[in-house]
């Protein structure tokens, strides 16, 4: 039989464009997306003490950090909301955006051994990434909201607005900025290796230029314009003010964050799309 007349069951081509997402090739691979979310979800804690309960002891320790340092020391206003809950809104969902940015920026370098010796849509791990850190996320939401109810039936003036129903809108703009610039970024330290020493340390000053720590009502209006540059700052903001009743809301500001998120999320695609055909030459 000639070659030309071959039956083949598998035939592996370049993607067609910056944009094509190959989310056909995405859902028949949908097993290997749910194992690499397993793997993300659970393998991290499996051989640890405390295993699990870790997801809740980091925002728990980080809260109760924060309000010593900044609320009991430093004295930084909270707008009148107990200190453990406005800490804990800003923290919870500051988190998920941090590790889904973090965790996606090394997915070339990581995973450079399983995607030289097999063929999957390369999409797949930071989609995992995202997902798994969303169970994450989800385990600590409920951490919130336990501490929500228990300062509400202690007669705390916290009161939840209609502006919860914009929640799962919020956690799909930190999602989509977290992948977006993720992908960025790895797709860069395929050739820049030394971005990815400067990832968790620039995480780590973009939360100080977000109002994870104070409120935006109580910066100077000279500020408040540089800090609402982060695209992160209008939906923390939301965030606590969904729950808490207090922060600043905009639907302009959160236009803009809308906005910002398509906009790295296409730039991060379109790098990404392209890296990915090549990155085995330079990784």
């Amino acid at each position: 039989m000639k070659e030309n007349e071959e039956d083949w069951t598998l035939v592996i081509k370049p993607s067609s464009g910056l944009f094509d997402l190959q989310l056909k090739e995405v859902w028949r691979y949908r097993d290997l997306l749910q194992m690499f979310v397993r793997r993300d979800f659970v393998a991290v804690y499996k051989q640890t003490i405390l295993g699990p309960i870790w997801f809740f002891l980091q925002p728990l320790f980080t809260t109760i950090t924060f309000t010593i340092v900044f609320g009991k020391i430093a004295g930084i206003s909270t707008d009148g909301i107990p200190p453990l809950l406005f800490y804990m809104a800003g923290i919870v969902g500051w988190n998920y955006f941090s590790e889904c940015l973090t965790a996606t920026s090394n997915t070339f370098t990581l995973n450079a051994n399983i995607f030289g010796k097999v063929y999957f849509p390369r999409l797949i791990m930071p989609l995992s990434i995202v997902v798994s850190n969303l169970l994450k996320f989800g385990v600590q939401f409920m951490l919130f909201l336990l501490l929500l109810a228990f300062f509400m039936f202690s007669g705390s003036k916290v009161q939840p607005t209609w502006a919860i129903a914009l929640v799962p809108y919020l956690v799909l703009l930190m999602a989509a900025l977290g992948l977006g610039f993720g992908m960025l970024i790895s797709a860069m330290t395929t050739k820049y290796r030394d971005l990815k020493f400067l990832i968790t340390f620039g995480v780590q000053l973009a939360m100080y230029a977000s109002p994870v720590i104070y409120p935006l009502s109580t910066l100077p209006e000279k500020y408040k314009l540089l800090i609402l540059a982060n695209p992160m700052s209008s939906i923390i903001e939301l965030f606590r003010y969904a729950f808490l009743g207090e922060g600043t809301f905009s639907w302009l500001y959160l236009g803009y964050s809308t906005f910002f998120a398509l906009a790295i999320l296409s730039l991060g695609i379109i790098t990404f799309n392209k890296v990915e055909k090549s990155f085995m030459d330079t990784v």
